[in-house]
């Protein structure tokens, strides 16, 4: 049986509610974990990871206009840099004084600003399928499907469309792509399938005031911590020479690529299952 997280809304400092979803046990002695989902994603994406490492704390957010958090009104304030402070909010109001990051796509970079937004609270990083460098084809793609909303009928309808628009996810078997579709979409109130997120989300990247950010320096402030580093032998976002180049500047990194999985990697992958438990464990 699934073990439900406590649910919260923290206030940021602009006042919009952030939802956060806080899984395990809070006196648990090891570690805890602060889950980062991807760009459009939100907090039930770690919900697997959250109850295979039970009862190890972990906790996540849903992102500002993503998910069960508030949606904003002026879609400058979705530029991708306002999130840091938003994820300190979230660490301080659930008392997570020191953490591991584990981040997908967005949240790994998020993860690398940790570093120095907040060094003394990061224990260690996970940065799956992301890095320092985007390629811009694929990137370009991302934006795209993020930036559209495409109302669906019903579930095998919205499973249908992610295989179209994702179809090198790990993903094997019906049901795993069910629980994927439903942590995508949400029912409207018109009765349809909607994407779980504000297309505004896009419109800073789309105008280019985040994608222009030199983030080389961000990766480089990890040198001083643990890192695993995660590619997809297919992504569309992570090349293999910046993948390369990543472990060239930070030598004790761990890395492993899937191969055959495109962006991203679900976590749930029986090789990524004991090179993260094995990472844990060291940290």
């Amino acid at each position: 049986m699934s073990a439900a997280p406590r649910e919260r809304r923290v206030s940021n400092r602009d006042g919009r509610r952030i939802h956060v979803s806080d899984w395990g046990d809070p006196l648990d002695p090891r570690t805890p974990i602060l889950g980062l989902p991807g760009y459009a994603r939100n907090a039930r994406d770690f919900q697997h990871v959250a109850e295979r490492l039970a009862p190890r704390r972990l906790v996540s957010l849903d992102y500002r206009g993503r998910g069960r958090s508030d949606y904003e009104r002026d879609w400058r304030d979705y530029d991708p840099r306002g999130l840091v402070d938003d994820v300190r909010q979230v660490t301080v109001a659930t008392g997570l004084h020191r953490f591991v990051a584990i981040g997908t796509s967005l949240g790994g970079i998020l993860a690398m600003a940790l570093a120095v937004a907040m060094p003394s609270a990061l224990a260690g990083a996970v940065l799956n399928d992301v890095g320092p460098a985007a390629a811009s084809g694929g990137a370009d793609y991302l934006i795209d499907y993020m930036g559209r909303d495409r109302p669906q009928p019903d579930w095998p309808s919205a499973v249908a469309e992610l295989q179209r628009n994702i179809p090198n996810l790990s993903l094997q078997t019906e049901e795993e792509w069910l629980a994927f579709a439903r942590n995508t979409f949400r029912r409207g109130e018109d009765g349809h399938l909607h994407i779980d997120w504000d297309p505004a989300v896009v419109r800073p990247l789309r105008r280019g005031s985040a994608r222009g950010t030199d983030l080389w320096p961000l990766f480089r402030a990890l040198r001083p911590f643990p890192v695993l580093a995660i590619r997809g032998g297919l992504s569309m976002l992570l090349s293999a020479e910046t993948f390369d180049a990543m472990a060239a500047a930070h030598p004790g990194m761990r890395r492993i690529t899937l191969e055959g999985v495109g962006h991203a990697p679900t976590l749930d992958e029986p090789i990524l299952r004991e090179a993260l438990d094995d990472f844990l464990d060291s940290v």
